[in-house]
């Protein structure tokens, strides 16, 4: 009756530490499972993340092009404004400058 008990007892912890394996391996896929799942997850977030910020790198890139196009028409503006001023200006006293080149160089001096 000692050995019945006996090999009941043994089966008992055979059978107890096959569940135990079991639990462990289920645990242990569970995990993996997981870790997948975070990885995946973490990556979407990384390409989401990237997206948006080469999204913003190109917006900034366009408005800063785009102050930098409007400045240029700006400079343009002026400028074509300071060269009608110098041409008018350039009118007025033309005949002047003329008149005293002619003088000068006509005039002998003696």
């Amino acid at each position: 009756m000692d050995s019945m008990k006996g090999q009941g007892g043994i089966q008992m912890l055979l059978t107890a530490e096959q569940e135990a394996r079991q639990i462990i391996s289920s645990a242990k896929n569970l995990k993996l499972t997981r870790l997948k799942q975070a990885k995946e997850e973490a990556e979407r977030e990384m390409k989401l993340y990237h997206s948006n910020m080469e999204a913003a790198h190109q917006k900034k890139i366009s408005e800063t092009s785009g102050s930098s196009g409007s400045n240029v028409k700006r400079l343009d503006e002026e400028t074509a404004l300071r060269i009608q001023s110098l041409k008018k200006s350039a009118s007025r006293v033309s005949s002047d400058v003329v008149a005293m080149l002619i003088k000068h160089v006509t005039t002998v001096k003696a």
